[in-house]
């Protein structure tokens, strides 16, 4: 599958590199049959190589039918989208699959402190945990936010 770039010098999304194999074998569990047949799915959901966050969205709302995705969704979007162009290729898919299904313990915490701390300074502090929790509750379709249940309360305790 040697390297190919468009016109303009950028890698095309579409296709997968030798240094993209690399990566992947590199940085996950999976051999180089089941890249390409992770690669061939992606494709057919995603026939231009890009993810976008509507596309994102649609397929987070197919796990959590009962809530409210979108906050929830916009949080993991831009920790996966590691290059912050608006859009997941293969790569940081795979990648972020990989610590999902076979990451140790550190990695599915990293992964876990990237989707936390949205402004990405290295630091998830008061705001930043009220936030996740508002749209976790979303997520799980949680009304009750009174009393110890409230985001605010669950920050502090």
């Amino acid at each position: 599958m040697g390297n190919k770039a468009s016109s303009k010098g950028k890698k095309d999304p579409t296709v997968l590199t030798d240094d993209d194999l690399k990566t992947l074998k590199a940085n996950t569990q999976y051999t180089e049959d089941e890249i390409r047949a992770w690669h061939f799915g992606f494709l057919k959901d995603c026939p231009t190589g890009k993810l976008d966050r509507k596309q994102f969205l649609h397929v987070y709302r197919r796990f959590y039918p009962e809530g409210k995705a979108d906050k929830y969704c916009n949080f993991v979007f831009k920790a996966f989208d590691t290059d912050n162009n608006n859009w997941i290729d293969f790569t940081e898919f795979l990648l972020a699959v990989g610590v999902s299904q076979h990451g140790n313990l550190e990695e599915k915490l990293k992964m876990a402190f990237d989707i936390y701390d949205q402004n990405k300074d290295g630091v998830i502090n008061r705001k930043d945990m009220i936030k996740i929790i508002e749209a976790m509750y979303d997520l799980a379709n949680e009304e009750d936010r009174s009393g110890d249940k409230s985001p605010d309360r669950r920050v502090d305790l």
